[in-house]
């Protein structure tokens, strides 16, 4: 075990590695995530924007900084994100993602250091970021103390997170479970459990005890009419939290 901990939940890791194949799928297992992307992309644009003074005009206005992307799946926003300019690191525990994550971004021709490992493991090796994500992952990791004490370990004084979650509500036991797990058949049953679910405050209270003031918090919320999803102030759900490492 690493010095920070261990935060990898076998079991969640091979649901999800069984399924690494259908990652660029716009209408497989991960099509919420695809459906998602727009607004979280921008989200994350505008506050890494804003935090770092870079010019939005620019094609690669991140140039020079180093970003990690925890938990990267198969790569849906390591790529954008290198596209904008930044050295992008992606991890993830599961293997055969990192192997999807490989082969699409060679295939497009972008240079991502890609690893199959565990956030402690990066922080225990001493590398730090200007920029870390851990979008729809903490949810999912076995010890979120160890989790938050290796993501301080990760990013620099005036670096930068952002994340994205569920909020452990009943709206999102209703929505996210027995909505898109159950009725609708958005995800596979069995993806989520509800009571690894982080409240707002839990959140930035995890952040804050490794030196981190939140900046942004925001919801994601669906659009029935539009049929997309957009930014909001509804945290009820699904919800992004930007922060400054003090």
């Amino acid at each position: 075990m690493s010095e920070f901990g261990d935060t990898v939940d076998r079991e969640d890791i091979d649901r999800f590695a069984a399924q690494s194949a259908a990652w660029w799928d716009p209408e497989g297992s991960f099509r919420p995530l695809h459906r998602i992307n727009p607004a979280r992309l921008d989200f994350i644009r505008r506050q890494l924007l804003a935090c770092f003074g870079r010019d939005s005009r620019a094609l690669r206005p991140f140039d020079g900084l180093r970003l990690i992307d925890i938990g990267c799946g198969g790569g849906l926003v390591a790529e954008p994100m290198t596209r904008l300019g930044f050295a992008v690191t992606g991890i993830d525990a599961a293997a055969p993602a990192i192997e999807v994550a490989r082969a699409h971004a060679e295939a497009g021709g972008l240079a991502i250091d890609y690893r199959a490992a565990s956030i402690e493991e990066i922080a225990a090796a001493g590398e730090r970021f200007d920029v870390a994500l851990a979008l729809e992952i903490v949810e999912h990791v076995a010890d979120r103390d160890a989790f938050f004490t290796a993501l301080g370990a990760l990013v620099r004084p005036g670096g930068a997170f952002i994340g994205a979650t569920l909020n452990r509500t009943a709206q999102s036991f209703a929505l996210a479970i027995v909505g898109a797990e159950y009725l609708l058949g958005w995800l596979p049953r069995g993806t989520h459990d509800w009571r690894r679910f982080v409240r707002p405050s839990e959140f930035v209270l995890g952040l804050r005890r490794q030196g981190f003031a939140a900046t942004r918090l925001a919801g994601l919320s669906y659009d029935w009419r539009r049929g997309g999803w957009a930014e909001s102030e509804d945290l009820s759900v699904n919800y992004m939290i930007a922060a400054a490492r003090r």
